[in-house]
């Protein structure tokens, strides 16, 4: 008999779409989220256990807070070859993580890899379905030129390094429209966890 595990959903969206909310809105409803993100940051934050690795490759991006964000920005930007270096240090130890995390969660039917880069780093290839959180280019900008520090100039090249929208809705399983309200929006969230899970259990009879 195969080993149960859960059923993977990759949650992704560009930049002032809503993924932080849907992801929420799943983690609310009961389905455990893992957030690539969040646990890149506690490896790389105070007492992380990759600033040891990541200051012996990138020497003086360290410190008593944790990696210095903008220097390790700058050590590793416009260089390939230093970004490969970085993400041989990064990636390995957020998959253990990852790994620990559906290990935790082995006998629930769902779970979701919050990952903001799916398409672009090929985490759509560790997952069963995908979901793109999405919604108008006008809210997207709206959103995000309404945060602290961010500029035209900083949306405009962010969204370069992004694969566009368009593409990423014609890539998914499954869209959450995030240019409605909030309650249309957990309600899109809700049927689909529903939808999935009954999937889910079709596929174990």
């Amino acid at each position: 008999m195969a080993e149960r595990r859960p059923f993977r959903i990759g949650l992704t969206g560009s930049i002032g779409m809503g993924k932080s909310a849907v992801a929420a809105m799943f983690a609310g409803l009961g389905v455990p989220v893992f957030d690539a993100d969040a646990a890149v940051h506690r490896l790389q934050g105070p007492g992380g256990a990759l600033l040891g690795p990541i200051e012996a490759a990138f020497p003086g991006t360290t410190g008593p807070q944790g990696v210095d964000r903008a220097k390790l920005g700058a050590a590793v930007f416009g260089n390939p070859e230093a970004l490969k270096r970085l993400e041989a240090i990064v990636h390995p130890a957020v998959a253990a993580l990852r790994q620990g995390f559906l290990e935790e969660h082995a006998g629930v039917p769902l779970v979701v890899f919050d990952i903001p880069l799916l398409f672009e780093t090929g985490g759509w290839e560790q997952v069963d379905t995908i979901v793109v959180v999405s919604a108008n280019a006008e809210a997207q900008r709206a959103r995000v030129l309404a945060r602290p520090g961010m500029s035209e100039e900083k949306f405009e090249r962010i969204l370069g390094l992004q694969v566009p929208d368009a593409e990423k809705r014609a890539r998914a399983d499954h869209v959450i429209d995030t240019g409605t309200s909030l309650a249309e929006t957990r309600h899109a969230v809700q049927a689909l966890i529903h939808r999935l899970n009954a999937e889910v259990l079709r596929g174990g009879e």
